[in-house]
């Protein structure tokens, strides 16, 4: 929790704020209306996300009551369940749901060891969406490849037969820029391998740690191209594989992996809205994604999220009241699998898309957030000076007019839909994305605190002022 002294500081700089919005020398037409008489709102608004403990209780529920929740799967109808209940015990003054249509797949047992040089077992997993190893799996050499670029220099010759493995490091960093380099491997590697003619294609986890632990996450198939299993090595694995072979070694490996696909299942996309009281049709849109793998329990991809957003829209009803324009809550429907949910909504409200005055998601664990990106109107730019100013005090930096939105709101732009980035500290997400220690351990009390105030103080200001972002 903040010092008092600090959150003095902070609830001191909102009124200021409130203060000078009465003499700003700003052209009236570039300033909100109704921002000044809010400042104490606003206080108001920051004391209560402060003191409480309701994004972590979510997130919390979330993970306890259901568990993981793979899209499709029982997991995944006992969280729509759950989020229509949560939904409605907020308080929401709306909750629906809209039907998503996904392929249910499941992992099954994931084997490995080295045969020779050296026998021992390995730790993998399946990425996303693999078929399985033929009946009692399959045993063979290995090639080594540096990253996916490297593998389509090949020729059929040195991978033919082979399981060709992928060992492709990522970078630790605040922003997670490694994650782009590295999981192309993962998404396109079993394609570019049975292309040459492999056996199957294992990868260096896509993920920062040093422990034992396999990540998991979506991979694809070609229609025209033979389908080859695929698994990820957890990164001490993938060391000692890389040793082997760096001393001269030719490895063998034993893998079976018995995943396979259930069907067609529908799953949902679950909403929660506080409906406006001015302007009932202009749209607040913050999101989260409601499904995970099945490794952890999904606290931090995507829990906290769903934690964050539904806490943010609950505080404003709480402590401002109900908003002037309409917040609505969206947990998307299998993002995991190619952001199938957020493609689905796009699809099935396309003639409304024009009312969403901003849209964000929250989908990068809970680390704190350090800086907002826009993607406003010049007009709007100017009238979110103010909002910049309050979130100043919490750590929060103005970033650059170019953001691409979270996920599932990465499509909305090119309706002219203006989003914006929250960034949060990334710097150990990739430790525990799509693993078994996902859990929600790794959520620190403190930094879930700040997000859903962030949350809560950008999303009552797109709400409950009169800023124009197109």
């Amino acid at each position: 929790m903040k010092s008092t002294t600090s959150l003095t500081i902070i609830l001191a700089t909102l009124v200021s704020i409130g203060i000078s919005a009465c003499s700003s020398t700003l052209p009236a037409e570039n300033m909100p209306v109704s921002e000044a008489p809010q400042a104490d709102e606003f206080s108001q608004l920051l004391s209560a996300a402060n003191e409480s403990d309701l994004a972590y209780d979510i997130v919390k529920s979330l993970t306890v009551e259901v568990g993981p929740r793979i899209p499709g799967s029982e997991g995944d109808k006992r969280a729509v369940a759950w989020a229509e209940s949560k939904f409605n015990q907020l308080g929401f003054d709306r909750v629906y749901k809209e039907p998503v249509r996904v392929r249910n797949w499941s992992r099954g047992l994931a084997d490995a060891s080295v045969v020779s040089p050296f026998p021992q077992s390995l730790v993998i997993t399946a990425l996303g969406g693999s078929i399985a190893t033929p009946e009692g799996g399959l045993q063979t050499d290995v090639v080594m490849v540096s990253s996916l670029e490297h593998l389509t220099q090949l020729s059929p010759e040195q991978v033919n037969g082979k399981i060709v493995f992928i060992n492709h490091r990522m970078t630790r960093d605040k922003a997670g820029r490694g994650y782009g380099p590295v999981v192309s491997g993962r998404v396109q590697g079993a394609v570019e391998a049975a292309k040459l003619g492999a056996q199957a294609v294992l990868i260096r986890s896509v993920g920062t740690d040093n422990s034992r632990f396999a990540h998991t996450g979506i991979m694809r198939y070609a229609d025209d191209v033979e389908k080859i299993p695929a698994g990820a090595l957890s990164n001490a694995d993938a060391d000692i594989i890389e040793a082997m072979i760096a001393q001269g070694h030719t490895v063998t490996l034993d893998v079976d992996m018995r995943a396979k696909e259930l069907g067609w299942q529908t799953t949902y996309n679950v909403i929660g809205e506080f409906i406006g009281t001015e302007q009932p049709d202009d749209v607040v849109l913050i999101s989260a994604h409601l499904d995970s793998w099945d490794e952890g329990t999904g606290a931090l991809d995507d829990g906290a999220g769903v934690g964050i957003v539904m806490a943010a829209a609950k505080l404003i009803k709480d402590t401002i009241g109900q908003p002037k324009r309409t917040i609505r809550v969206i947990l998307y429907a299998a993002e995991e699998i190619g952001l199938v949910g957020a493609f689905e909504y796009v699809r099935a409200n396309k003639d409304q898309l024009d009312n969403i005055v901003v849209a964000a998601e929250s989908d990068f664990g809970a680390g704190k957030i350090y800086q907002l990106d826009t993607l406003f109107s010049e007009q709007g730019l100017s009238q979110a000076g103010r909002l910049f100013s309050m979130l100043a005090p919490l750590g929060v930096e103005q970033g650059n007019n170019q953001a691409t939105g979270g996920p599932d709101v990465s499509m909305l732009p090119k309706y002219d839909v203006p989003v914006v980035n929250l960034r949060q500290d990334g710097t150990y997400y990739f430790d525990y994305h799509h693993t078994p220690n996902d859990t929600l351990d790794k959520i620190d009390l403190d930094d879930i605190r700040q997000n859903q105030a962030v949350w809560a103080l950008f999303t009552a200001y797109m709400a409950n002022t009169d800023i124009q972002t197109r």
